[in-house]
């Protein structure tokens, strides 16, 4: 997943239990293209390899991601921005509030990606601040 903040996701994509999250992170970063300016990508370790990184550069952005102990040539990253990374986990933390999110009660892809969209709209109204907001969702 890739997301702008805690409330709000920009794209995601199912993968298989067993797969690494690398690739299918460096795909989710091909569909986004090159950006105008540079800008910040928070990554998890999972993505801190090399191609990754690179993929994320050559496409203008600046990966903060903090090398693995074991890594022979360690880069800086811009630690206050890692601490930001908390804002990611909590928009997981959000979905999997869902049940059907969580437990993954549907079998095929397509109603499971249908709930998570469900949900990250949910999610999308719950940030607006509106007078109406407060007769949605508290009758």
């Amino acid at each position: 997943m890739v997301a702008a903040n805690a409330r709000t996701a920009i794209t995601f994509a199912l993968s298989p239990g067993q797969a690494h999250d690398a690739p299918e992170g460096r795909e989710l970063l091909n569909r986004l293209g090159p950006l105008s300016r540079p800008l910040y990508l928070l990554m998890d370790r999972a993505y801190e390899g090399d191609e990754t990184r690179q993929l994320a550069l050559e496409l203008g952005f600046v990966p903060v991601v903090p090398p693995k102990s074991n890594r022979i040539n360690a880069w800086e990253y811009h630690r206050a921005m890692y601490r930001r990374q908390n804002e990611i986990e909590r928009l997981f933390r959000r979905l999997k509030g869902f049940r059907r999110i969580f437990s993954r009660f549907e079998k095929l892809d397509v109603m499971f990606v249908g709930f998570i969209h469900f949900a990250l709209i949910v999610e999308a109204f719950r940030s607006v601040n509106t007078p109406w907001k407060k007769s949605l969702f508290y009758k």
